[in-house]
């Protein structure tokens, strides 16, 4: 065979082929049993011990006892296993998770995909010397009961105690946070760079992204990088197929996940002659002349990326390992110990094909795979129902039928999600009008651009993200949306406290970043009407951009609309369809006395320092409802006249202007952080001189400075100091009426 020959043929294979059976300077992958150098954990024995298996069906149940778990408290505690015992441990930590989140609720599925890969990364490598960020981090769970935490489990997302999140305060072996997304490779750069400099004697840094946090841009930028400087560090790829919550959502671009990559490689693994091919072309290889066998590595290299997207990674300046079965101990636990005991400085990608909800059948069949779950009956996977029915739908439940109304009149109406349709309501727009739905992936810089190109054209784009992860496309939106004056309605769910997620998910700054944009209209609906309203409102601006912001939980219900807030609604039933409403007015929705009470033949507040006005923006409007029925109750003379805002962009000025000379007291109360509508209101007052009599005391409640840890929400806004007593005591103490303790600070 000429050499010729030989090279057109390798050509050919290495097009159909790939193998994750490499050489990299430094160390060999040339055999999933080689005999492996161990210099720090004790001899890695691969016998061909099968995991045990999932149960077939119903009822569903884990192992009675134990016996390998029980022996760990910290990864020091697994280096002597063999193999054997870590597929055991690996059985034992999957029915550990899964009992406990059966009874707390939680991020059920990421983590069950990814037991095996936390079984091999604590074997292989040293915590807290070495660092593993988990990316995102609600994959934690088995990481947590392996290091010292599987005791306080059980007090998984509830107040103190454990987060769902990777913590630094909460335990060394967290190396760093990450509640968002697509952070970890820029974190575990950093770290491996100052390791590098601080001359330290291990340095083994690990990055763990997967369960869609690949597809930020972010993570790109720090590949990009960590290419460029040679960073010593290994980034895992755990490629479990799900971008978004639920995957499966009908969109534009049809029911796959929001992400080629892991289309792409999913294809690959189910190509049988691919498959065929590889052990074909291992075998070939060994027969051509040595400088032939140097180019058909070369081509090779270019074959993984043609087949497996490793050109992408190798291009970026990584050496890329994969795509291989996450779940398969035999091959993990080698491959992560030839990859830390390399001398190379070449940063590695090991590229992990996982199944998210692994051992678990109600998850791995589930849309979602169980990613987010209340309390579950864990021999079923039914989830428990509350005792309590919800007596209207949820606040994203009605937006998304709001928007379906509007777009079946208007055909310019369209949805665009980053990844998250079902926390948005996407996903029922999506079933209504896939052709109009767009889920971009955990990419919200992306999709606030996309949707201000969208409105280029005269397209009316509702751009549907949570409060929390709007921060992440925060210039977007100045310089793509607000600074160009285009039409993008920003619905921001989940604004205010969040409850179990905690500090990383509440939404409480969006009124601060928001609210000093120029020219953008800001809204915030008080109840499922005034929702509904609001959406019809932001549909018929097109002038300029705007933004309405409401929080995670249900409307309140017919009885409850008429009763505390003094609807007047036809046939007590709540409207089908919202009306617009006029932009910068708010509303009086409670005069002195009460609902269906003349204030002007009410004896209440008969002077001035009797009158007290509590201004509302969003729906702390209940608890300030409640708060003016408590205080009138408590004192006959006093009169409490409480306001909707409505708007804190533009202001109704004449709104507050009233308020401020009619009473003597005005409190501003919001489900946001200090700089929000507040702090608004008293720059219009100070600005205008309307505070320079002192005849009038104006004070805002806010979510104070500090960090609400998890629980559930009604505990998060008693620790922030929100609730209907909150604001009593607020204007018992401006009236002078007894003196409160004033709120500790956090």
């Amino acid at each position: 065979m000429t050499n010729r020959r030989a090279v057109a043929l390798s050509a050919v294979a290495a097009i159909a082929a790939s193998s994750v059976h490499n050489e990299v300077s430094g160390f060999s992958l040339a055999g999933q049993h080689s005999q492996l150098r161990r210099p720090r954990s004790a001899p890695f024995n691969p016998l061909r011990a099968e995991a045990s298996p999932s149960p077939s069906g119903p009822p569903y149940s884990g192992p009675l006892v134990k016996p390998v778990l029980d022996t760990i408290n910290l990864p020091i505690d697994m280096k002597g296993l063999d193999s054997r015992q870590l597929k055991q441990l690996a059985h034992e930590l999957r029915w550990e998770v899964l009992e406990n989140v059966s009874k707390t609720g939680g991020h059920l599925s990421s983590s069950l995909g990814v037991v095996e890969l936390t079984v091999a990364l604590h074997y292989v490598f040293d915590m807290p010397e070495d660092q593993i960020v988990w990316d995102v981090s609600h994959q934690c769970y088995p990481h947590k009961i392996l290091t010292g935490r599987r005791s306080r489990f059980p007090t998984l997302r509830q107040a103190n105690g454990l987060s769902g999140f990777c913590k630094r305060k909460e335990s060394p072996y967290d190396s760093f946070g990450a509640g968002h997304s697509s952070t970890s490779i820029s974190a575990a750069q950093g770290m491996s760079v100052a390791k590098s400099l601080l001359n330290k004697r291990q340095n083994n840094c690990v990055a763990v992204i997967g369960d869609g946090a690949i597809t930020g841009g972010m993570a790109y930028e720090a590949m990009n990088n960590a290419g460029y400087l040679r960073s010593r560090m290994i980034v895992v790829l755990n490629d479990n197929g799900q971008v978004s919550l639920p995957t499966g959502t009908p969109s534009a671009g049809g029911t796959i996940a929001a992400s080629e990559l892991s289309a792409y490689t999913s294809r690959l693994l189910v190509s049988k002659p691919f498959q065929d091919f590889r052990e074909f072309a291992k075998g070939v290889s060994g027969l051509f002349p040595e400088n032939v066998q140097e180019i058909n590595k070369k081509i090779d290299e270019y074959a993984r990326g043609i087949v497996s997207g490793g050109t992408l990674f190798e291009e970026l300046g990584f050496y890329y390992v994969g795509p291989i079965d996450g779940h398969d101990l035999d091959n993990l636990v080698p491959i992560l110990e030839k990859l830390r005991d390399s001398p190379s400085s070449k940063p590695v990608l090991l590229h992990l094909k996982t199944e998210k909800g692994k051992g678990y059948p109600p998850a791995e069949s589930a849309s979602d795979k169980m990613h987010g779950v209340g309390k579950f009956d864990l021999a079923t996977g039914m989830q428990f129902k509350p005792k309590v029915r919800p007596i209207a739908p949820s606040l994203t439940a009605i937006f998304a039928n709001a928007l379906i109304d509007i777009a079946t009149e208007d055909r310019s109406v369209v949805g665009i999600t980053a990844a998250m349709p079902g926390g948005t309501g996407m996903d029922i727009f999506g079933r209504r009008f896939p052709k109009r739905t767009f889920d971009v992936g955990i990419a919200e810089q992306h999709a606030v651009t996309f949707a201000a190109g969208m409105a280029c054209e005269g397209l009316k784009p509702f751009c549907c993200i949570y409060s929390t992860f709007m921060q992440r496309g925060y210039d977007q939106v100045m310089h793509d949306v607000v600074l160009q004056n285009l039409p993008v309605r920003m619905i921001l769910d989940r604004a205010g406290l969040v409850g179990n997620d905690g500090p990383t998910h509440h939404g409480t700054f969006d009124l601060a970043y928001m609210g000093c944009l120029p020219g953008l209209v800001i809204m915030a609906p008080s109840d499922e009407i005034e929702l509904r309203n609001m959406i019809t409102t932001a549909a018929g601006i097109d002038d300029s951009p705007s933004v309405v912001r409401y929080p995670r939980g249900t409307g309140y219900g017919a009885e409850v609309l008429q009763d505390l807030f003094g609807y007047n609604l036809e046939d007590g039933e709540v409207p089908a369809k919202g009306t617009a409403v006029p932009i910068g007015k708010g509303r009086i929705v409670r005069r002195l006395g009460g609902h269906g009470v003349d204030p002007h033949k009410s004896t209440r507040g008969s002077t001035r320092k009797d009158r007290v006005a509590i201004l509302s923006f969003g729906t702390r409007l209940s608890e300030s409802l409640k708060a003016a029925d408590e205080l009138e109750a408590l004192d006959p003379a006093l009169g409490v006249t409480v306001a909707d805002a409505r708007f804190m962009k533009p202001l109704d000025t004449v709104l507050l202007k009233r308020l401020a000379a009619d009473h003597s007291v005005l409190v501003t109360v919001e489900e946001g952080s200090i700089g929000g509508f507040g702090d608004h209101v008293l720059h219009y007052l100070t600005a205008e001189g309307v505070l320079d009599g002192g005849d009038v005391k104006v004070r805002n409640m806010v979510i104070p400075e500090g960090w609400i840890e998890a629980g559930t929400q009604y505990e998060q806004y008693e620790q922030a100091g929100l609730n209907a007593k909150h604001i009593r005591g607020t204007v018992l103490r401006l009236t002078e009426r007894i003196d409160v303790p004033v709120l500790q600070e956090m």
